[in-house]
C-alpha cells in the first residue's frame, strides 16, 4: 500500500458564510474552489492551508455535533505552529478565544484550543 500524506479533511458547518469568513477571512485558508451544488441545496468551498486541504459543506439543517471532543468521528483538527503565544495573541485580537496553554504530556509542546463557528475544536501545536 502507498499512502503518502493526508489529502484533505472534510467538516460540515451550519452557517456557511460565517464558516467561510471564519476560515478564510480569519485562519487565512486559501480558496481553491467554490460551488454552489444545486441539487443538493448546499455549498463545497475547498480550501488549502500549507499541502493539506479542508473541504467544508454548508449543508442548512445538519444536526449539531453530540458532544465536544468525544463523539464518535473528527475528534479535532490541528495546526502545527511556531512561537505559539504570537499566535494566540492574534487570534484573540480577531475575537477569537483560546484556552489556557498547556503543555502536551507525550510530546512535550506547548498546546491550546480553540473553536470554530459550530464549536469544532481546533487546536495549535508547537
Amino acid at each position: 500500500m502507498n499512502l503518502n500524506a493526508v489529502h484533505h479533511v472534510a467538516i460540515i458547518v451550519s452557517d456557511y458564510e460565517r464558516s467561510r469568513e471564519f476560515y478564510v477571512d480569519k485562519l487565512g485558508f486559501e480558496v481553491i474552489r467554490e460551488n454552489y451544488r444545486k441539487e443538493r441545496g448546499d455549498y463545497k468551498l475547498d480550501l488549502k492551508l500549507g499541502e493539506a486541504e479542508l473541504e467544508i459543506f454548508g449543508i442548512a439543517g445538519a444536526p449539531a455535533r453530540l458532544t465536544r471532543p468525544e463523539a464518535c468521528g473528527l475528534r479535532h483538527l490541528a495546526f502545527r505552529v511556531e512561537g505559539i503565544e504570537k499566535v494566540v495573541e492574534e487570534l484573540e485580537a480577531l475575537g477569537i478565544e483560546c484556552e489556557p496553554l498547556r503543555t502536551d504530556e507525550f510530546t512535550d509542546r506547548k498546546m491550546t484550543f480553540f473553536f470554530d463557528p459550530d464549536g469544532l475544536p481546533l487546536e495549535l501545536h508547537e
